[in-house]
């Protein structure tokens, strides 16, 4: 039987504020105040100091002297240098997966997270369903080290992913999109897989773009 890992506290208090983030329940650009999340989370401040740095770290809080912890506030440039850099990543674990991975497995995989996909009744398991999808090439790639650059921006991407389900008004409607994926996956095309979901995302920019400026609009 295999052993119970114990979450530490600063554990439990960093996978709360970062889903708190990635699930927009903390509006972009929000200051994050230790004293009042001591009182919400009945933490000390030491580990809510020390989730913060790693949120920090992964890019979801940005600190600035003089003014404290913030939640990152996207801009139009975020926006395409995060897709720009997944993308970069992405393609690379979809080129080694296909060249390496054993396809017969990893069709298997996309099939399972498409029906997800198809089946999502919520934004949340919408995205996770699409984060499983892509997710598979990085588990047949054969680089940790890819896959770990990956994890690194992973909660920025999540971000975007969040914002873009929330503005659709259907779930599912990228269906045919990873649908089509599956099928390249399936001929062995790299790179039309790459391509289709390059030609996914372009799509998600503008919706992206229209958010950040709608949201900064109501802020002002």
């Amino acid at each position: 039987m295999a052993a119970i890992k114990k979450r530490s506290l600063v554990d439990q208090v960093y996978e709360a504020l970062r889903g708190d983030i990635i699930m927009l329940r903390r509006p972009l650009g929000s200051k994050l105040n230790v004293s009042e999340l001591q009182e919400e989370l009945g933490v000390s401040c030491t580990p809510i100091r020390e989730a913060i740095n790693r949120l920090q770290q992964e890019g979801l809080v940005v600190y600035e002297n003089n003014v404290g912890a913030h939640i990152l506030d996207l801009d139009r440039h975020d926006i395409i240098e995060i897709e720009q850099l997944a993308m970069t990543l992405h393609c690379a674990a979809i080129r080694l997966a296909m060249e390496h991975g054993d396809k017969g497995a990893m069709v298997m995989e996309l099939e399972k997270h498409l029906e997800e996909y198809r089946r999502a009744k919520n934004v949340q398991s919408e995205v996770t369903a699409v984060n499983r999808f892509v997710g598979v090439f990085y588990a047949h790639c054969g680089n940790r080290r890819l896959d770990a650059s990956m994890i690194s921006i992973q909660g920025q991407q999540l971000l975007l992913r969040y914002i873009y389900a929330n503005c659709l008004e259907e779930r599912g409607s990228h269906a045919e999109d990873f649908a089509a994926m599956l099928e390249a996956a399936k001929a062995g095309e790299g790179e039309r897989v790459c391509a289709l979901l390059q030609a996914n995302t372009d799509r998600q920019i503008p919706v992206l773009m229209e958010y950040v400026l709608r949201e900064k609009a109501a802020r002002s």
